[in-house]
């Protein structure tokens, strides 16, 4: 029996109605990946910005930090001033969304106005040009952030360079409670007087800053990214001796020969680093500064976008530091528990060895062996899927207890930027393919 031909004006409606659904389902694939659902409107935000491209791709973290404490002195916030952060990519996309966070403020923070752009040159706050974007959120040019939380951006169509400096100006002009901050920035950022967070020129912006403020992570929309390696650790991993504003931390390192090398594995790096950080304890405060491997690990490394890998480098300050922790099964105990909550998530894990301390003011024959039973362990595979020596790449091997040249002596016990290098060059990338978790 034959069917008689469809209506025009039901073949338009049908047409319409398949084409709706197309826009649906790709604006689903944009945003469904390591996020909740925006749909941005943009003569809502009223600005020049858009949603990024609606074809295959994935949400991937190209650079994040650890909220380690609320900023001394900042009872009342920051209000009336804007702050621009400067940031370095690991990798690179055609969109981009950011993470603020309030973690440590007892206080509602609200954000008036927010942007990205790219830097015009290396650590400057100049805008390259053509470069400024609004920041939305929920597509209100506003947010308010309850005290412990965070929020991310509505997503900006913006090519986003591999290696580069961003600009992520943030304004509040209200009161605001503690800054939440990261002190070891190892980057200049910049603060001005009253709302510039759109300026494109750097002028207003006097003021420089060592630290990173209310910035906890920027992912890009990549075609290219398999997902991201986080990386928990302690100021060997916040780079707390390399060169400010040369991105020479070994994360950065690690990033590069990702970049480079043939057939290496293309991931964002994600540097969960804080100074002093120890598995087991957290800071005095409350809530804690310096909160503990353990604490932190869900909110800094598995809640991370697209996260397809995790490095922990941790352990040495809960033997250094006061009260020295004297029993290396509790330290073992706490790197397990790490592993496990990581198996949980179907992610394997690459665990650094304890590194040397021999020249620290604190060191004493007893803590470094319990520095070398905690090893012990590691190396033999009873705590990590894999294994980096760093103790063996940070080690002079003329001279097995002394350490290389590249290090420094004294409170602080660190290695140089070539020190770093090393440590990137001693991780095997194979390490960070993706596959499934061990059992250990």
């Amino acid at each position: 029996m034959s069917v008689p031909p469809m209506p025009r004006r039901t073949a338009y409606a049908v047409f319409a109605a398949l084409a709706a659904v197309v826009v649906l389902v790709s604006t689903a694939i944009f945003v469904g990946v390591g996020g909740r659902d925006r749909n941005v409107n943009e003569a809502a935000q009223g600005t020049r910005n858009s949603a990024a491209p609606a074809s295959s791709g994935s949400w991937v973290g190209t650079w994040s930090t650890s909220a380690a404490a609320a900023e001394p002195n900042t009872l009342r916030g920051l209000s009336g001033m804007s702050i621009r952060n400067v940031v370095h990519t690991s990798i690179g996309g055609t969109g981009a969304r950011i993470q603020l966070s309030n973690l440590y403020s007892a206080r509602p923070l609200t954000i008036t106005h927010a942007s990205l752009a790219l830097a015009a040159a290396p650590s400057n706050p100049t805008a390259a040009a053509g470069t400024m974007r609004r920041l939305t959120f929920d597509n209100r040019s506003w947010v308010t952030i309850p005290p412990g939380q965070a929020a991310t951006s509505d997503p900006v169509r913006m090519n986003i360079p591999t290696a580069a400096d961003l600009l992520i100006t943030t304004y509040a002009p209200q009161a605001s409670g503690s800054v939440t901050y990261h002190p070891h920035a190892r980057q200049t950022s910049y603060l001005a007087r009253g709302d510039r967070t759109e300026d494109t020129a750097g002028a207003a912006y006097t003021e420089q800053s060592p630290f990173w403020r209310y910035l906890s992570s920027v992912d890009v929309w990549s075609k290219e990214a398999q997902g991201s390696v986080a990386v928990l650790g302690d100021s060997i991993t916040d780079g707390i001796t390399s060169t400010a504003g040369a991105n020479h931390r070994w994360t950065d390192f690690l990033a590069e020969r990702l970049r480079t090398e043939p057939g290496a594995p293309r991931l964002g790096v994600l540097n969960q680093g804080i100074s002093g950080n120890r598995v087991l304890s957290d800071g005095t405060q409350f809530p804690p500064n310096n909160p503990s491997g353990l604490s932190r690990f869900g909110r800094d490394v598995l809640d991370r976008t697209n996260v397809k890998a995790v490095i922990i480098e941790l352990g040495v300050n809960d033997i250094l530091r006061i009260p020295h922790q004297t029993d290396p099964n509790k330290i073992v105990d706490g790197l397990r528990r790490l592993t496990e909550q990581a198996h949980a998530r179907g992610l394997r894990v690459i665990g650094a060895t304890l590194s040397p301390f021999y020249g620290h003011r604190g060191y004493t024959p007893l803590l470094d062996s319990v520095r070398e039973r905690v090893n012990a362990e590691i190396r033999a595979g009873k705590v990590f899927d894999e294994v980096v020596d760093f103790d063996k790449a940070l080690r002079d091997p003329a001279q097995p207890l002394r350490l290389r040249p590249a290090y420094d002596s004294g409170d602080h016990l660190h290695p140089s930027d070539e020190g770093y290098r090393a440590m990137a060059r001693a991780l095997p990338l194979d390490y960070l393919r993706g596959s499934a978790a061990a059992e250990l």
